[in-house]
Order: structure tokens, then sequence, then C-alpha cells
């Protein structure tokens, strides 16, 4: 990171085993979103179950078995507020975005856009967290940032 040192890690923390698992993304239609989440970014169904009257399942990127999108799907949730773009979504409290390390966004967004994926604006770099970032967005307006590290 620009400028910036990072906190120094701490071992003897009694969370020091904790480590970034899933995200869990509530949908109204399992079906419609996991055939969105693995056609448009081609992730993999890794496991299925239901619960409590929902379906439910764990997405993993492409190439990737440490990060999980766990889909909650069925019933009939509040639909909630569906954001057109970033600088309006900054304004409630809440869940905001996941985010995916790609290698280009740029190469990312082209092939999203190929697909027919919402995109929330450019790309923009961020020199603070040394990183060129863009946004989509899923059709139920969960946002997903995409994020490219500079050189």
């Amino acid at each position: 990171m620009a400028d910036q040192a990072a906190s120094a890690r701490n071992p003897s923390s009694p969370f020091a085993s904790a480590r970034g698992h899933h995200v869990a993304v509530r949908v109204p239609d399992y079906a419609e979103a996991k055939g969105w989440y693995t056609e448009k970014l081609d992730f993999r169904v890794v496991a299925e179950w239901s619960w409590a009257a929902l379906q439910l399942a764990y997405l993993a990127p492409p190439d990737d078995d440490d990060f999980y999108v766990e889909l909650f799907g069925g019933g009939n949730p509040d639909p909630g507020t569906y954001y057109t773009n970033v600088i309006d979504s900054l304004e409630r409290p809440s869940y905001h975005h996941f985010a995916l390390h790609v290698d280009s966004v740029d190469d990312t967004l082209a092939e999203l856009d190929r697909r027919g994926v919402t995109i929330f604006g450019k790309p923009f770099d961020l020199k603070e967290i040394n990183s060129r970032l863009a946004l989509i967005g899923d059709p139920w307006g969960n946002m997903i940032e995409l994020s490219e590290r500079l050189s």
C-alpha cells in the first residue's frame, strides 16, 4: 500500500486463526442466481443444501478454493434498494459489496460487458491502496468490486 504501514500481525490474538471464508448473498430466485454466478462469472458450485425453506449453495471462483459466495435463495425477501451507481449506494449503512482480485480490471470488464453484466461507471485507480478498481452488479443489486494490484 502506498505510504501506509500496515499494523503488525498479532499471532497471540485469540482470533489469530480467523481467515476469510465466504460472503452470503440473499437472492429471491435461487436457480436464476446460481445460473447468473456460474454463467456470467464462471463460478463453480461447491456444495448445495436446503435450510429453513431456503435453497443454499457455496459457489467458488473458477480457480480459487479459499473463498466462496454463499447464495441464500427462495422465499420472499424484501427487495431492498437497487442501486444504479456507486455514489448513491454510499448513503445508507449496510453490507456494501464483496471484492474479487483479478489480473486486469480492464480485460475483466470487457468480458463482463460482452456477457451483459451491469458495470457501475468506469474503473479508477486508488493510489492509497495501490489498486485499480471497478464495481459490477448482479441482477438483484448486490455489488461486486473488481480489484487489480498496480505495479
